[in-house]
């Protein structure tokens, strides 16, 4: 078994689907603000004039709060993240919530993490900015640090960030990987793989 010196120095996490459930309706959110349903909700939003624009993102915005009040921790989650607190491995969150949203789903769930990028500290994923600003801040290089999601924007994020890009694939129905560096069906699988998966596979 290699030491776990060889593996992620960091791992940055998504938020709803990854660690947390998720109940939005996406479709009905789509259809609330006038957005095509085949078009990034947030992109549509900010395209919009200033006075629509800010209508939408309240719309959005109670959405994710409701959303937040019946969040339940996923599977493996809790497990996962004190085993990387134990190996002082930093961890965070990049997600396209609002920070309120996104910090009231953590309350919620106990969630043992303190760094949060919302879509209110930079551009939303894909855009690896977010991301980008994290390795910075841990003084790492992005090839060390894990992105861990379960949407193929989250693989995107990864990849224009230089990273290494893990997908989650049980609460989806994922055909492929979307050209993830790793692909598992939910975090337990994950946890259990981490002691072989070196930065090097």
């Amino acid at each position: 078994m290699q030491s776990f010196d060889n593996l992620f120095k960091g791992v940055i996490f998504d938020l709803d689907g990854t660690l947390v459930s998720s109940s939005l309706d996406f479709k009905a959110l789509k259809q609330a603000v006038g957005c095509p349903l085949d078009q990034d909700i947030l992109a549509f939003v900010r395209l919009l004039p200033k006075t629509r624009s800010t209508e939408a993102h309240k719309i959005i915005t109670r959405a994710e709060h409701l959303d937040a009040m019946s969040a339940e921790a996923l599977t493996g989650a809790l497990a996962l993240l004190d085993f990387l607190l134990l190996q002082q491995i930093p961890t965070a969150i990049v997600t396209r919530n609002s920070r309120r949203a996104a910090e009231l789903k953590i309350e919620r769930c106990k969630l043992p993490i303190d760094l949060i990028y919302s879509r209110d500290d930079g551009p939303a994923k894909p855009d690896p900015s977010c991301l980008l600003a994290l390795a910075k801040a841990w003084h790492l290089p992005p090839q060390q640090i894990a992105y861990v999601g379960d949407h193929h924007y989250d693989v995107q994020a990864a990849k224009r960030a230089g990273m290494p890009s893990v997908l989650l694939t049980a609460r989806r129905a994922y055909g492929e990987q979307h050209g993830a560096s790793f692909i598992f069906k939910d975090l337990m699988a994950l946890h259990r793989a981490l002691p072989s998966i070196s930065l090097c596979a």
